[in-house]
């Protein structure tokens, strides 16, 4: 496979690269402690499953200095993120994903669960407030998770009550005016019921200074979680969990620069709202003899609102120039409040409920999702504002099998089939049902080739909804389009050895993409200029598309005082017989598209890669140093901009002393610019006269904080 021609650089990842699996298990000097991972149908420990999975745990977070999860995305191989906002929210597994969200409505790819409430395509609500480990399931979870998990699932799980009384305090400080506290309480209320209760504060000035206002807080972060968790053993057979969580976030948005750099010129900043009000009751009854019952109620109310500076600039730039009476002033706020709910019961088999004669574990379930979501729209060359609605209803049953066929060889399969039903409507006259049968499921084989070493190989099958378009301007025959669905081809070996000194994972896929879903727009000049432009977008079906790599996880305790560990992605993702008419060489009014078979996907690296070492100094103190970096990507089918290749260092020194932690952690040391949004087709500036270039939003620059934790 032609990645890349950075093949000397790859090829030392290979060479080197301790896992970061994303997790940072405990370590000892007999070795690493085990992995479990939980959003599957039962606990399992990662090297026993026969998928692609990185888990991050709580630990890595910690010594990232992470308030978010768009900070230790690039630990997992093969998962990038776009921002466009003020946190990097949409989130893309082997290539697949959305980038944005604006007036159009949104069926995710990637699944977002946070204590198994779903946030899906609405990330800025992962936070990361007393994680105990971020899961990360790359390909289809078809019958796991159903429709919005085409590509993959992030499942967050938070720290759980403990029967002894514990507490941490923790506050952190850093550059651009940084801060974050936190206080966590945990332990026992009586024999039989224990609580948890976590609150999180993070304020930052961000990292752009709008020269206009004169300020340095237009892109600020102001960020407040809080979570309850109680969990009550109200009898031998039946367990109750409740956990109630809320998250504030009041962010500003002001990151692209006329110039491309972080001086802004905008006199409106916008604004990346989101406040969430979310509760999950799971009840684990296990007073059957051949099967548990696991039931899972979940609700969330979010209200957002994405607004900004359209001309990102001030009325008068022009003023005694030659390009005075060029400027436009616009402002574009979107206001979105969001309802959705799930139930899920399933039957989990006992080990007395085994079929075919105690060689087989089951799983049977019902599921349902409603969601609802309502916009509007205030944008200043609208002739009114914009509302819609769009409510769906998901109803799903399903089921796996896990048979062991011999001793070591183990074969599982299971089978979803969803009934969806979507109803559209809009203030242009814009109406749409739709009704869809929808399956997925998986067919594997497992094979135990010695006690510390698993094989496997997967055939997976996922799909994402189809949808409307909601532009009215719009041809009718592009209204609508369809139901993608996903071949997920897999292969892979796992291992622990070394009394549990090395772990690896290593996996090879292939997936087939059909009807795959693209996101494209038409640009067209506003009131006859050249430009600025309006942006028309919309969904459209490309008829296939392949997107097929390798991932490489390794954690190695090389010795009693040095753990090395990362992670390698390869991937190669590609359009098959996809002709575009928004490309930046179209000419959408003489109907002449643009061939993009062979054009690669947009937000696709051919690799990326984090390794990294600690290194125990004393007792006390311990050093670490990562690299980590991606090559350089498409920003969009669009058009031919690309985001930058880099390398990023990350460097820590902790230090322990009883019940106190104190940390000095540096993020991106060498300074590096990072594109993390970027557009290419249009002009903005009117002092070029808004000649066509391309523009980039960028993430985070070099910073530096320390952490002091009092545990008690």
């Amino acid at each position: 496979m032609n990645f890349s021609n950075k093949s000397g650089l790859l090829a030392a990842m290979l060479f080197f690269t301790g896992g970061a699996l994303g997790a940072e298990p405990a370590s000892s000097p007999q070795g690493f402690e085990e992995v479990i991972v939980t959003a599957q149908f039962r606990n399992i420990s990662v090297l026993n499953t026969g998928s692609s999975i990185t888990v991050i745990d709580g630990d890595t977070l910690e010594q990232r200095g992470a308030t978010h999860l768009e900070q230790v995305l690039n630990l997992a191989p093969n998962v990038n993120f776009s921002s466009g906002a003020s946190r990097g929210k949409f989130i893309q597994i082997r290539g697949i994903g959305e980038r944005s969200q604006f007036i159009e409505p949104l069926n995710p790819s990637v699944g977002l669960l946070i204590d198994g409430i779903d946030f899906s395509g609405i990330g800025g609500a992962a936070t990361t407030l007393d994680m105990r480990q971020i899961e990360i399931l790359r390909g289809p979870q078809g019958t796991l998770y159903g429709a919005n998990a085409l590509a993959g699932l992030i499942d967050m799980k938070s720290n759980d009550p403990t029967d002894t009384f514990e507490g941490r305090v923790e506050t952190s400080i850093a550059e651009y005016e940084t801060r974050t506290t936190s206080a966590v309480l945990s332990g026992p209320i009586s024999d039989t019921l224990g609580y948890r209760l976590a609150v999180q504060g993070h304020r930052s000035d961000g990292y752009i200074d709008n020269d206009y206002l004169n300020r340095h807080d237009t892109s600020n972060l102001d960020e407040l979680t809080a979570r309850g968790k109680l969990q009550w053993r109200a009898s031998d057979d039946l367990q109750v969990n409740f956990t109630g969580f809320y998250v504030d976030a009041d962010n500003g948005y002001d990151d692209f620069s006329l110039d491309n750099t972080r001086h802004t010129l905008s006199n409106q900043p916008g604004h990346d709202r989101q406040e969430s009000t979310a509760f999950a009751v799971e009840t684990i009854w296990q007073g059957f003899e051949r099967f548990d019952v696991v039931g899972l109620v979940s609700y969330a109310e979010s209200n957002l609102e994405y607004s900004y500076d359209e001309d990102w600039s001030y009325v008068g730039i022009c003023s005694g120039q030659p390009c005075d009476g060029w400027e436009y002033a616009s402002f574009d706020r979107y206001r979105r409040d969001r309802e959705n709910g799930t139930v899920d019961l399933r039957l989990v088999s006992s080990e007395a409920g085994r079929l075919f004669n105690g060689s087989t574990d089951w799983v049977l379930g019902v599921y349902y999702r409603f969601q609802d979501e309502s916009l509007l729209r205030e944008y200043t060359y609208a002739s009114g504002d914009f509302t819609s609605d769009y409510d769906t209803r998901n109803r799903a049953i399903y089921g796996q099998l896990d048979s062991w066929l011999t001793d070591r060889l183990k074969l599982t399969s299971g089978l979803r089939l969803e009934f969806r039903n979507a109803d559209y409507d809009d203030s242009d006259l814009v109406n749409n049902d739709n009704s869809e049968r929808l399956w997925g499921g998986r067919l594997g084989l497992e094979y135990n080739l010695t006690s510390q070493t698993l094989l496997y190989a997967l055939v997976s099958r996922g799909y994402k909804a189809g949808g409307v378009n909601s532009n009215p301007s719009l041809d009718a025959s592009a209204r609508d389009f369809d139901t993608e669905y996903l071949w997920n081809y897999e292969t892979g070996i796992k291992g622990d050895w070394f009394d549990h000194r090395l772990a690896m994972q290593l996996s090879v896929f292939f997936q087939d993409r059909r009807e795959m879903q693209v996101k494209q727009s038409l640009v067209e000049p506003i009131s006859g200029s050249s430009c600025p432009c309006s942006f028309t977008d919309f969904f459209d079906n490309a008829a296939k598309g392949e997107n097929y790599g390798a991932e490489l996880e390794v954690n190695w305790q090389a010795s009693e005082l040095v753990r090395l560990y990362g992670s390698l992605g390869l991937l190669r993702a590609t359009f098959k017989n996809f002709e575009s008419f928004s490309h930046v060489d179209a000419d959408p009014a003489n109907a002449v598209a643009v061939d993009l078979s062979g054009h690669e996907q947009a937000h696709a690296p051919s690799y990326q890669f984090a390794v990294g070492m600690d290194v125990a100094l004393t007792n006390r103190l311990t050093a670490g140093l990562e690299v980590e970096g991606k090559e350089s990507f498409y920003l969009s089918p669009r058009h031919n901009a690309k985001s930058n290749r880099y390398e990023l260092v990350n460097a820590r020194l902790d230090y322990d002393v009883e019940q106190w932690s104190l940390s000095l952690w540096g993020r991106n040391l060498a300074d590096r610019d990072v594109i993390v949004r970027g557009f290419g087709s249009f002009g903005n500036d009117p002092r070029k006269f808004y000649a066509t270039e391309p523009y980039y939003q960028y993430g985070e620059p070099r910073i530096v904080g320390a952490t002091a934790t009092y545990r008690f």
